[in-house]
């Protein structure tokens, strides 16, 4: 969600990783949610007090769990090692964490049992957006009313379905290549195979066939990411029930498909499929499409990227068999009633696309050997991604990363939560505020969060006395959006009248996803409104939408004082 990472829990014999630190969540059946951003004040935690014993205390709403280091593992640590960092996993956040550790002068291994750039790189971020830039243009070239508004005539657009999955392919191939260039530019050393952890700062690697290495180090990341997850009762082919890594590859442009969960892997699929000219049918767990986004946010993307194209949807429902196309006959799937259970009804379609989220890739680390137990496949770690052992105590020099510890699965986040490892065991404490990482989903127009949305808000500010309030603008009195002519869109501020604390900004509108970082890095920083809105955009453009709307808010407290201002020089 995401900003706002949902944790599932309460789900017996299920890694289910809903699609949850998305902007929607799409679940199998009725769960508990825990937040899992890690600011303290964001839901009402008091956080981490250090005893003199060292020991490391949590508490929430009254409950208290005790986290302590520990000497005590599985055999002995080295006395020497071969590296300052060995990471294991290649994907973006593995990536970043190397990087910054090159440049605080650590010797660092980067294990990858795979390809480098990891899920993101391969089989999601970077290709699904070579897809959605075909899918927005041919978005615009389609649109009659759009083209002649600007006074320009187009005949008729076309792709060429292979053309297409080539540049996907083909961009993903570049930034791969840039990923393992830019690591091996800057000493890294990659070793390939897959990576086990052995013992307390040890880790074997190999081929399947091949000797296992040992290597030691004194710090470990575990950066191994997810895969998509496939709820049971549905089989997937590859070819009629697919998941994002098959529909990456677009090999077929089906009459219709229908995707499972409307989260933003479901979205942005659906940009993609209907621009293309499929039509499409959500399967939706829960009684609305969308329901991670802030709810007047999502109200408003169901009428611009739903209502208008070739998408029906069910809602409130589960699908509990889906079975591929084959002997002449069409996708089946067989669908219940999300509360009662009870048969609801029958599809056939000519492909589904499984969008019901991620687990974490886990298994066959090695944790049981450093005596770690994953939580539905989620590495524990706490609030500085220390990992924690079954005893709850922390495991020295062992650290988790990414989407395998569950906080926020996002690439992004990843990279921000390697880097902040690296800081600590380069002697900075650094505890990284996932409230401030903004989330995206590229649809046309494209929708940007970070942040509370206005529900979770309200309820903090019910727990803690404190009153909240929102603010609004509409792209259709920006300049440049209308110079576009796209004028759909809005950007949502929520904050604290009284001291001008940002709680949230939700964006839907042209380039939603670039616009969101002022907003995020404001709320990094720690930067109040009352100081913000008196910042200089440049007009005619797009971050305007922000500047009206930081503007356009009601504080109370005044603004910082920065000292003198100096005289402007003519020029």
């Amino acid at each position: 969600m995401h900003s706002i990472c949902f944790q599932a829990t309460g789900v017996p014999g299920s890694n289910y990783i809903f699609d949850s630190c998305s902007p929607a969540l799409a679940i199998s059946k009725p769960i508990n949610l825990r937040f899992c951003g890690l600011r303290k004040e964001a839901f009402g935690f008091s956080g981490l007090t250090h005893s003199s014993s060292g020991r490391v205390h949590f508490s929430s709403r009254g409950h208290s769990k005790k986290v302590s280091a520990s000497a005590e593992s599985n055999g002995s640590p080295p006395k020497s090692f071969d590296y300052d960092l060995i990471i294991i996993g290649a994907g973006v956040g593995g990536h970043g964490a190397a990087l910054h550790a090159v440049e605080k002068g650590l010797k660092t291994a980067i294990i990858e049992g795979d390809v480098v750039g990891g899920t993101c790189v391969n089989r999601g971020c970077v290709p699904s957006k070579a897809l959605l830039a075909v899918s927005g243009k041919m978005r615009e070239l389609q649109s009659e009313h759009h083209m002649k508004a600007l006074g320009l005539q187009v005949s008729a657009a076309g792709y060429d379905r292979q053309g297409v999955a080539d540049h996907a392919n083909n961009l993903a191939s570049k930034i791969r290549s840039n990923l393992t260039n830019s690591m091996k530019a800057l000493g890294v050393d990659i070793l390939t195979g897959v990576g086990t952890i052995v013992g307390p700062q040890k880790v074997k690697y190999g081929k399947v066939g091949f000797p296992d290495n040992i290597v030691t180090a004194k710090n470990i990341i575990i950066a191994t990411g997810s895969v998509p997850f496939v709820p049971k009762g549905i089989e997937v082919d590859g070819k009629t029930v697919i998941t994002s890594d098959h529909a990456l590859k677009l090999e077929s442009v089906p009459d219709w498909i229908a995707i499972v969960g409307s989260g933003y892997i479901g979205l942005e699929f659906s940009d993609v499929y209907t621009a293309l000219g499929s039509e499409v049918t959500f399967i939706e767990a829960l009684d609305q499409l969308m329901p991670g986004f802030d709810p007047e946010i999502g109200k408003l993307a169901q009428r611009v990227l739903i209502n208008p194209r070739k998408i029906d949807y069910h809602t409130g429902v589960f699908a509990t068999k889906i079975t591929p196309a084959k002997d002449g006959k069409p996708v089946i799937i067989e669908l219940i009633d999300a509360k009662t259970k009870e048969p609801k009804d029958t599809l056939e379609v000519d492909a589904a696309l499984i969008a019901t989220g991620r687990a974490p890739f886990t298994n066959g680390l090695g944790l049981e050997n450093v005596n770690v137990v994953t939580q539905r496949g989620f590495v524990p770690v706490d609030e500085r991604l220390r990992v924690i052992d079954t005893n709850g105590n922390l495991v020295p020099h062992l650290y988790c990363i990414g989407d395998a510890n569950g906080k926020m699965m996002l690439a992004h986040a990843a990279s921000a939560q390697g880097i902040s490892v690296v800081e600590q065991v380069t002697g900075r404490d650094h505890v990284l505020n996932h409230l401030s990482i903004p989330a995206a989903c590229f649809t046309h127009p494209e929708i940007s969060m970070v942040g509370l949305t206005e529900p979770q808000a309200r309820e903090k500010a019910q727990k803690e006395g404190f009153e909240v309030g929102v603010a609004k603008t509409s792209f259709k009195a920006n300049t440049k959006a209308l110079a576009e002519n796209e004028g759909e869109g809005l950007a949502k501020l929520i904050y604290r009248p009284d001291n001008g604390e940002i709680l949230g900004v939700h964006i839907f509108g042209l380039h939603a996803a670039d616009l969101i970082h002022e907003a995020s890095n404001a709320i990094a920083l720690g930067t109040r409104i009352q100081d913000i809105k008196f910042a200089v955009h440049a007009h005619p453009t797009l971050s305007e939408v922000l500047d009206e709307l930081f503007k356009s808010a009601k504080v109370k407290a005044a603004a910082s004082s920065h000292g003198p201002v100096s005289e402007p020089v003519a020029v």
